[in-house]
């Protein structure tokens, strides 16, 4: 029972074109290892999925590099060339920035002045006084969060304290058998009448 002839074209449904994605790798990677093993050739496929994984087959005996360096000797182009180029310029640009960050950051502390003409010196003034504006409200806002918390435990302990106070308050008594006393330690507690 044979396949018949389907038409070479893209499959719609996702999950079918994984299937046959995977199918077909796997019979591209089983024939690359037939090849190698019985023509001792140098097989070496790489494949990245619709959902961009990816695979490859390498023949156990070498690596990718070496096939892609006899490619270049082959062809007589060099693969690598350009890439490090695009590396180097990038590289340089990061240097570039990296260098220009640290004579901003010298400079916001005092250093390496003498090189800023008049504008450069008002825009940095200008920075540092918006850098100081944004501290100054950040530890406000701090101090004020710190403050507000303070004023909650104190509330919860005041309605504590009149709790308790309640709590051990005699209605037939004219005064309470318990009374608040400050102690030695800075605290305030509970003591009963009488001891």
């Amino acid at each position: 029972m044979g396949g018949g002839k389907i038409e070479i074209k893209k499959i719609e449904k996702q999950a079918n074109r994984q299937v046959t994605y995977s199918k077909r790798r796997n019979g591209l990677f089983k024939k690359a290892h037939e090849l190698s093993v019985l023509c001792d050739a140098k097989v070496s496929i790489i494949m990245i999925s619709s959902s961009h994984k990816l695979h490859q087959y390498i023949t156990p005996t070498t690596s990718t590099k070496q096939l892609l360096d006899q490619y270049q000797n082959a062809i007589g182009v060099d693969l690598w060339s350009s890439h490090y180029e695009k590396m180097q310029e990038h590289l340089n640009n990061l240097n570039e920035v990296n260098r220009n960050l640290r004579r901003e950051i010298r400079q916001r502390m005092g250093e390496s002045l003498n090189d800023l003409n008049y504008n450069q010196l008002v825009s940095l003034i200008e920075d540092v006084d918006n850098s100081l504006q944004t501290i100054r409200g950040r530890k406000f806002k701090a101090i004020g969060n710190q403050i507000e918390t303070g004023r909650k435990k104190l509330r919860n302990v005041e309605q504590v304290h009149r709790k308790l106070l309640f709590e051990f308050q005699d209605p037939g008594q004219e005064y309470p058998p318990h009374a608040l006393i400050d102690s030695e330690m800075g605290y305030n507690c509970v003591i009963p009448f009488g001891q």
